[in-house]
């Protein structure tokens, strides 16, 4: 049986770190990517305890937001290894902050990295995947790629913006055997949103104070009692072992009873359910 090849962007932590060493473990071939590969010490580390073969995981250094390094890592991959089979899209990042108070340029670094970046990259090696006939195009999405929560402006505005790039890219390149998969994330032990919040500009209007507190506060809350991020690992196998995998993957605790209730309820009702949550 082939070895298949697989790329991972942002594997120095989070779900790309998962991610990289159960793929690793189950034999895949991984690049793992990474903006600085100074950080590969702790994934060299779990490498090491699990006992997974030096030779399994193979780190590189890239910035989605960077074309020159896109463009160093297709060489590379295809210079080294001759094909791609699998592309996870995962490296991205949460801005928080209500939308009065964030600047243009903040707006576009979420973008950038959570948007554009996997647009690029993925462009990058659709032509080989597309010749192949074969491959599997997996982008790590977001519960706030369904709903826009507040305070979480930018961030789910790139997470909707995910959903429609990857239901297109599904519809153009299925009919050449190539997957496009979503995973919808929930809340996980990853800290994405606390990050997020944490580098919130700070509100100069009491209005937004008393608000940010609380949404602040209800995000440690999410994340004390957050999943073990296991069950995204364990779906992202599912999908590589999968000949027809589907489109989206809803994963976390109160997820697809969230998507259902937005289908269904008026919007009325679902606002004020979420403005109660944030008190």
């Amino acid at each position: 049986m082939k070895e298949s090849i697989v790329l991972v962007t942002g594997a120095n932590s989070g779900f790309g770190m998962g991610i990289t060493l159960e793929l690793a473990n189950k034999g895949y071939k991984v690049i793992a990517t990474m903006r600085s590969i100074e950080k590969q010490e702790q994934l060299r580390i779990e490498a090491n305890d699990r006992l997974i073969p030096k030779g399994r995981i193979d780190v590189q250094r890239l910035d989605v937001t960077n074309q020159d390094e896109i463009d160093t890592i297709y060489n590379y991959i295809l210079n080294t290894y001759g094909t791609l089979d699998i592309l996870i899209n995962n490296a991205g990042y949460t801005q928080g902050g209500v939308i009065e108070e964030m600047d243009g340029l903040q707006w576009e670094e979420q973008f950038k990295t959570n948007v554009f970046g996997v647009v690029s990259l993925t462009k990058s090696f659709i032509p080989v995947m597309r010749k192949n006939r074969s491959g599997k195009i997996i982008n790590l999405g977001s519960i706030s790629g369904r709903i826009g929560l507040p305070g979480l402006g930018p961030y789910a505005a790139s997470k909707f913006a995910l959903e429609g790039f990857s239901e297109s890219l599904r519809l153009e390149l299925q009919p050449f055997n190539v997957y496009t998969s979503l995973i919808e994330a929930g809340s996980f032990k990853t800290g994405i949103w606390k990050k997020g919040l944490e580098k919130a500009p700070l509100s100069r209007e009491p209005d937004y104070k008393d608000f940010m507190n609380s949404l602040s506060n209800h995000v440690k809350k999410m994340d004390k009692q957050a999943q073990n991020p296991q069950i995204v690992m364990d779906t992202v196998i599912k999908i590589c072992e999968t000949s027809r995998p589907h489109l989206r993957y809803p994963v976390g605790k109160g997820v697809k009873a969230i998507t259902f209730l937005k289908s269904f309820l008026p919007w009325a009702i679902v606002e004020r359910i979420v403005l109660r949550m944030m008190k």
